[in-house]
């Protein structure tokens, strides 16, 4: 089980090289996600509320448009957790974008 103990900045700055397009902002992390369509983005986020909630980890999510972006935190304890880092091997292990659309840091 992944420790819902607080990273210090220094691993969460540690953290953040090995998590791919993810940066640190406003105590989060983020990501941006760019599809072709609008309705690929909501198939996106349908895909990531069932990770999250197997989880017990819900990332803030926004749409707009084409565009999807994820912040996490771990809402429970306040602040970054190692539970972050887990959703974003779940993304890749788990999820498949199609050829053409990218994720993308913003």
């Amino acid at each position: 089980m992944t420790s819902r103990e607080l990273l210090s900045d220094a691993a969460v700055q540690a953290g953040l090289t090995r998590l791919e397009g993810w940066e640190l902002r406003d105590g989060r992390i983020r990501k941006q996600y760019q599809f072709r369509t609008f309705l690929r983005a909501v198939a996106f986020v349908n895909s990531v509320a069932y990770l999250a909630e197997s989880a017990g980890h819900h990332p803030d999510i926004t749409i707009n448009y084409n565009r999807v972006t994820l912040r996490l935190i771990t809402h429970s304890e306040g602040g970054l957790t190692e539970l972050a880092a887990e959703i974003d091997v779940k993304l890749k292990t788990k999820l498949v974008l199609a050829p053409g659309e990218e994720q993308r840091k913003a």
